[in-house]
């Protein structure tokens, strides 16, 4: 060691900055005597017991001895260092197995001191480079090596106070919460409408030719209404405090130091890479999955179903409680630390990843095939998005967080875009469902079932659909399809689009059920068939508020008068043969009224009305009318016209026939009547009268 100042000698510094020599002769010369030393140092019996400066020790070593020695660093600066080295974790075994931050707060407080001693003196030496005390190149390397193990070491206490206090977010009682708040929108009739398998329950199997418009169209309502309750809930941010105020304490304290020694990546690193797999762990317990874009599109409609609903009530959650409070954490810990903004810088290195991890997913919806059965799964995803704008504004306001914040209202379009495709999609389908069966009965086509509770749905979103459809639909030799009815606009002139768009659909439906009516071969039952299906049109729009007043009372009247229309056709189609026999004509042989009547034409007369009638009341029984109010209708203005015929010509004739030609009483033939449009056989004979 000969010709160099042991700096270990130095240690440990006084509170005023002297030192205490001690046995300096064995560190200054390895082979010295203590006469050498004495001979070097006259005052070297003062130097065993006086406490002196630093500077006056120098002082007295540059005049005593010709040795080029070294200038040590200042007291404190060695101080420092030797606090720094004894935590540095890669030399000492007890630093590897304990935490500075889990022990002693004066050490914590010892050990900052000492960082923050080595920080001054290497800026100072950087500020002053002329100045006489600057350290010189060796003295500031071992600084800087200092400060290298303290960076190391505060890295991993950083590392150390993240993890072990860091949770998920409870979600279930947020979750909750989001359940039990109610609706704020007008969306209320969806309570009151029928699910479609309810509407179905009395036809068995759906038809399959309509199932690619149909089925899965529509969720259960009360799910849809919990939904949606959800997309209009938690409509502020929650922040939660994600860390004790302690731990945040400390974490400021070692943020600040990193970034003043220039470790600000560093810093930002760990910081991320411990708060990104807490917030990866809030996402499994949100249920929010890392799906690429491709694995979403690949997914069936009704495993995609369930995953938008339960991305609605998570991103909810994401934003205005996880992303929020993270925020926050981020700004407790980074504020004005710096002059860049760390706190932003460290926020996206947290969600940036995940926040696109849940975006990627309302984007691939987005951008996914144009089906209309995902109409309303897609309106509920805008309508939650756009709720959620002014939060997304509000959590990514910074400029780093840009890229982030512009992907909602691009989904949002995308969305948009998308819902006007899907009520073109419909509409094609409507006009183009092929299914060329005929329902048995003439009772309600399916078609018709799910296209009413399809457009009742769109009643249901009209607000949001209001703001969406913003141009009249396209018709007639306009339409891509040259089979397409014409419909003129002009009669519906101050509705909306929305409106005309519904009134459109429900032309094609008509149009569609007219085509199908032509499968019947009975032209009785093909006008049974649209009197019920155009029936049900209307109770339907006469069952739903909303769904009426988007329609207008104007076309409703047009389909009552449809559906009438076609009654009246029934009946002429099925009682004009039957009354035919009830006519004076052909009855009378001479031109005497009273004494001319042919008995043989009476008889035919009779055998004619008993077989038509017989044969009404077989197949007309098996016709259905659904609807009991429209069934009791439909036979009482058959009665009306029947039973007064038929009684006046018995009243007529009867005495002129055996009884045993008059097969039916005018109560027979009133109770059989009775027994028409119930779905179900009856006995021929079971209304015969007995005498």
């Amino acid at each position: 060691m000969k010709g160099r100042f042991a700096l270990d000698a130095l240690y440990p510094p006084h509170n005023d900055g002297s030192v205490v020599l001690g046995r300096v002769e064995a560190c200054f010369f390895s082979r010295s005597t203590r006469k050498g030393v004495e001979n070097f140092f006259p005052f070297q019996i003062e130097l065993q017991t006086k406490q002196i400066t630093h500077f006056e020790l120098q002082q007295q070593i540059k005049k005593r001895s010709s040795i080029t020695v070294m200038e040590p660093p200042p007291a404190t600066d060695i101080a420092a260092e030797q606090i720094i080295l004894r935590w540095d974790a890669t030399a000492s075994e007890d630093a590897r197995d304990r935490m500075i931050f889990e022990g002693d707060r004066e050490e914590v407080k010892r050990y900052l001191q000492a960082v923050d001693q080595i920080l001054r003196s290497i800026n100072s030496t950087t500020v002053s480079s002329t100045h006489s005390s600057t350290l010189s190149d060796d003295q500031l390397k071992r600084l800087n090596n200092a400060i290298q193990i303290a960076m190391a070491r505060l890295e991993d206490e950083f590392r150390n106070i993240l993890i072990t206090n860091s949770t998920p977010i409870v979600t279930e009682s947020i979750n909750e919460s989001i359940s039990l708040t109610p609706r704020t929108t007008p969306r209320t009739s969806s309570c009151r409408s029928e699910s479609p398998e309810k509407n179905d329950s009395s036809n068995g199997k759906r038809d399959e030719s309509i199932a690619r418009i149909s089925s899965a169209s529509f969720t259960d309502r009360n799910e849809r209404s919990v939904t949606f309750a959800s997309c209009r809930s938690m409509n502020s941010i929650r922040e939660q405090d994600l860390l004790p105020s302690e731990s945040i304490s400390d974490l400021r304290c070692i943020a600040e130091r990193m970034i003043a020694a220039g470790y600000y990546r560093e810093c930002i690193q760990v910081y991320g890479s411990v708060r990104k797999s807490v917030v990866d762990g809030s996402f499994k317990k949100l249920g929010v999955e890392k799906l690429s874009i491709g694995d979403i599109q690949r997914l069936e409609w009704e495993a995609l179903n369930t995953k938008i609903g339960r991305w609605i009530r998570a991103a909810k959650v994401c934003i205005r409680v996880l992303f929020a409070s993270e925020k926050k954490l981020c700004k407790q810990i980074f504020e004005d630390l710096g002059t860049t903004a760390v706190d932003d810088a460290c926020f996206m290195e947290t969600v940036k990843a995940p926040a696109n991890q849940l975006f990627n997913f309302a984007e691939a919806i987005s951008i996914s095939r144009r089906s209309p059965e995902k109409l309303f799964k897609i309106l509920d995803l805008h309508d939650s998005l756009q709720d959620l704008l002014p939060d997304i504004d509000d959590v990514f306001d910074s400029k780093l967080a840009e890229s982030v914040r512009i992907q909602a209202p691009e989904i949002l379009s995308r969305l948009v875009e998308a819902a006007r495709g899907m009520i073109s999609e419909f509409e094609n389908a409507v006009l183009r469902e092929p299914s060329r069966v005929p329902v048995p009965g003439g009772t309600i086509h399916p078609l018709t079932r799910y296209v009413m509770n399809y457009i009742s749905l769109i009643s249901d979103y009209k607000q949001t659909l209001g703001e969406l459809i913003v141009s009249k639909p396209t018709t007639g030799s306009r339409h891509c399809d040259s089979t397409a009815p014409e419909i003129d606009f002009a009669d519906h002139e101050g509705q909306s689009p929305l409106a005309l768009h519904l009134i459109w659909i429900i032309t094609l439906l008509h149009f569609n059920l007219e085509g199908k009516s032509n499968l019947y071969k009975d032209n009785s039952l093909a006008h049974l068939f649209i009197m019920n299906n155009v029936h049900y049109i209307v109770q339907k729009i006469k069952g739903s508020l909303e769904l009426r007043e988007l329609i207008g009372d104007n076309y409703l009247r047009t389909l009552t008068r449809i559906f009438r229309q076609a009654a009246t056709n029934h009946q002429r189609a099925t009682w004009i043969g039957v009354l035919h026999c009830l006519r004076d004509e052909g009855l009378h042989s001479t031109g005497s009224f009273s004494s001319g009547v042919s008995k043989s034409a009476l008889r035919a007369r009779f055998k004619s009305f008993n077989a038509i009638f017989d044969e009404v009341h077989r197949t007309q029984a098996l016709w259905l009318v659904p609807d009991e109010q429209l069934r009791e209708e439909l036979r009482i203005s058959i009665l009306e016209k029947l039973s007064p015929a038929y009684r006046s010509f018995l009243g007529r004739f009867r005495n002129h026939i055996s009884e045993n030609y008059i097969k039916y009483t005018v109560e027979d033939l009133e109770n059989g009547v009775l027994d028409l449009f119930e779905g179900f056989a009856v006995s021929q004979h079971s209304r015969r009268r007995s005498h």
